[in-house]
C-alpha cells in the first residue's frame, strides 16, 4: 500500500515538553527532505534523540487529513502543520490502525506505540479548542526498529503484525 510523506520535521529543543506553569519556549522547527533514523535512538538531530531507554515516542507521525479538519473547523488557513510538533505529516492510512503493530516505510520498520495524545499547549501553538478537536486523532508515536532514512513522496507501507 502507497502512503504519502507530506513534510518531515524536526526541532533540536522542546519548546512545550516540561514547561507547565513555565510558558513556552520557541525552538525552531526544521522542515526536512528526509529523516535520518536510529534503531531505539530516535531521528538524529531531533529532541528526542536518545531521550530515555525504551522511548515511545522516538518518531511521530500526523494525519495530513487531520491537518486539514483542524484548518477547516477552526479558520485556520495558514496554520502550518509544523505546529502540531510531529516529525511526519503522511496521508494514505488511518494512524490509530498501526497502535501495537510493527510496519514498514521504505524499508525501515517501526513499532506503533500508542497514540500521539494532544496535549494543552496545542491551544497555544494552533488555536483555542485544538486541544479537545484532536482527542483520539493526535497522531501515531512509534518505536524505531532499524536503521534508515525516511524520505518525503510516496513509500510503500508494509504491515508486519
Amino acid at each position: 500500500m502507497l502512503v504519502d510523506i507530506k513534510a518531515l520535521y524536526r526541532s533540536s529543543g522542546h519548546s512545550y515538553k516540561g514547561r507547565a506553569g513555565k510558558g513556552s519556549v520557541p525552538y525552531e522547527i526544521e522542515s526536512l527532505e528526509k529523516l535520518e533514523l536510529v534503531a531505539g535512538s530516535g531521528i538524529v538531530g531531533d529532541r528526542f534523540f536518545d531521550y530515555k531507554p525504551d522511548f515511545k515516542g522516538q518518531i511521530t507521525f500526523f494525519d495530513a487529513e487531520v491537518y486539514k479538519e483542524v484548518m477547516a473547523e477552526f479558520n485556520l488557513p495558514d496554520l502550518v502543520a509544523s505546529a502540531f510538533r510531529r516529525n511526519v505529516l503522511i496521508s494514505g492510512f488511518d494512524l490509530n490502525s498501526l497502535i501495537g503493530k510493527n510496519f514498514a516505510i521504505n524499508g525501515v520498520e517501526y513499532s506503533g506505540s500508542e497514540e500521539a495524545a494532544p496535549c494543552f499547549w496545542m491551544n497555544e501553538a494552533c488555536a483555542e479548542g485544538v486541544h479537545e478537536f484532536l482527542m483520539g486523532k493526535g497522531g501515531l508515536r512509534c518505536r524505531i526498529i532499524n536503521d534508515g532514512c525516511l524520505a518525503l513522496g510516496e513509500q510503500e507501507l508494509n504491515l508486519f503484525s
